[in-house]
């Protein structure tokens, strides 16, 4: 039943087709996994197995009557941000313990429509500002393949699911890489989309830096999902028409032009890291791509001005609001987002010279980009942040150097930043504590396809473990 818990989503649709595989023998196996496992992880905020088993059974009588749809039996956890109607809508914090939400999510619908269960939501840190998972509401989620190690953030609770194999596939949201830095640390697959590919909701649909997307074990898994949430939806204006889908076949990157950047910049990447994104590149040229390691030469330094800019625009205020009335219940790292994001936006003209710099820190991107079909950097550059730890009073070193928030660890927000560059996370490899490390791959403006073809290749030739061996 554990291994039957790993299954992919594709494998398992198959099976379903071919009457060798129950949705419902599939949903116990992952109910039966998180009753053994979720006292440790910690990953789901909330479980309706028996609602999911008698689902189940419906998907059954589909594939017995000829009429799946597309996620048909599968699985689902979504991320807890993403409302539900009638169901709580926390986010993450005991300010909001009681509230209900009166809709629901865009990429729920879809999942829903298309036949997938949710089974479960997963837990984030509060108001999704941290690039790791505890809240006072709902504690510590802890990393599967090491537990002293969190899974990242904000998607935290998706990646230890599927790590832990209490989901078969999982939705998460990216606002500063809050798809890709679980993904990289929990060994898994997540695409943030660019943007206005997948509907979100008001108000943060209008944010640029802001993006929902799927995560998965394996690269056709995750293309199976972004398969079924993209396209325009009535209630989100910048949700582009058409619906553009990735091809189901993948893998083939003969020919294409790879840009390999050991970094973007300036950023600290500890030595297995570095060697892994290396491999990764090395396995693309076997693959029979042409990759040439380039020079991006971004200033962390100004990333970081410019995201916390833009944040103290909307992302910081909203926080802040919360905290003015409920202070005392936030967690200290929610109370230092709100003022951090105070101070970026507290000097006059800030908004302005944040625009300024989000274009400064495109152009080389982007220059790179009209000479290459893809470009793979590392998405962290430390192997890992511990789990339950604030990082406020304590600060987080790369390479023995000190930095001044912990998040400067991500290379992620550039990407954010560069928001119609689709972006997937693939593994790179394995550090020696045991914790995954994640390879970026960059599109250009809307290619999709590309990403993942490239994210295929390396899967095929540089293949993953999904299950840690200690859990």
């Amino acid at each position: 039943m554990t291994d039957l818990a790993y299954l992919s989503a594709t494998e398992a649709l198959r099976l379903f087709r071919s009457r060798e595989l129950s949705p419902v023998e599939l949903m116990t196996a992952v109910a039966e996994r998180a009753e053994a496992v979720e006292p440790q992880v910690n990953a789901l905020s909330e479980r309706t197995f028996d609602e999911a088993l008698l689902q189940a059974k419906q998907a059954e009588r589909a594939y017995r009557d000829g009429s799946p749809r597309p996620l048909e039996g599968i699985p689902v956890a979504t991320k807890d941000e993403q409302p539900i109607a009638g169901r709580l809508a926390t986010d993450g914090s005991l300010a909001y313990a009681d509230q209900v939400a009166e809709v629901t999510h865009p990429v729920i619908e879809r999942v829903l429509a298309a036949g997938g269960i949710v089974h479960a939501r997963t837990t984030t840190p509060e108001f999704c500002c941290a690039g790791f998972t505890h809240s006072r509401l709902w504690g510590i989620t802890r990393n599967p393949w090491n537990l002293d190690y969190s899974p990242g953030g904000s998607s935290g609770g998706a990646g230890a699911a599927l790590a832990s194999g209490t989901a078969t596939l999982a939705t998460g949201s990216d606002i500063g890489g809050s798809i890709r830095l679980p993904a990289a640390n929990t060994g898994t697959v997540g695409y943030k989309p660019p943007y206005g590919r997948v509907p979100a909701m008001p108000p943060f649909n209008l944010d640029h830096y802001c993006h929902d997307g799927p995560m998965a074990r394996t690269v056709a898994d995750c293309a199976l999902l972004q398969n079924v949430i993209v396209g325009p939806h009535p209630h989100d204006v910048v949700s582009l028409r058409p619906a553009v889908r990735v091809p189901e076949r993948l893998g083939d990157v003969t020919g294409l032009r790879i840009a390999y950047a050991p970094n973007l910049g300036d950023w600290e990447i500890e030595p297995e890291i570095a060697a892994n994104t290396r491999a990764v590149a090395e396995a693309l040229r076997e693959a029979g791509a042409i990759v040439e390691e380039v020079e991006v030469g971004l200033r962390s330094a100004d990333v970081t001005k410019a995201v916390f800019i833009h944040f103290g625009a909307i992302f910081g205020p909203m926080v802040g609001q919360v905290a003015a009335e409920h202070g005392d219940t936030l967690n200290p790292y929610a109370l230092d987002f709100a003022a951090r994001a105070e101070r970026a936006m507290g000097e006059s003209g800030a908004f302005l010279h944040g625009l300024k710099l989000e274009a400064a820190i495109y152009a080389p991107i982007g220059e790179l980009l009209d000479r290459y079909d893809a470009l793979i950097c590392p998405t962290t550059g430390a192997t890992g942040l511990l789990a339950g730890e604030e990082y406020v009073d304590t600060k987080f070193s790369v390479n023995g150097v000190e930095l001044d928030n912990y998040l400067e660890y991500a290379l992620t927000p550039v990407f954010n930043i560069a928001s119609r560059c689709p972006v997937l996370n693939v593994p790179s490899g394995r550090a020696s504590n045991g914790m995954p490390t994640g390879v970026q791959i960059v599109g250009r403006s809307y290619d999709d396809a590309t990403v993942f073809q490239v994210g295929a290749a390396v899967e095929r030739v540089r293949p993953w473990a999904y299950r840690p061996e200690s859990l």
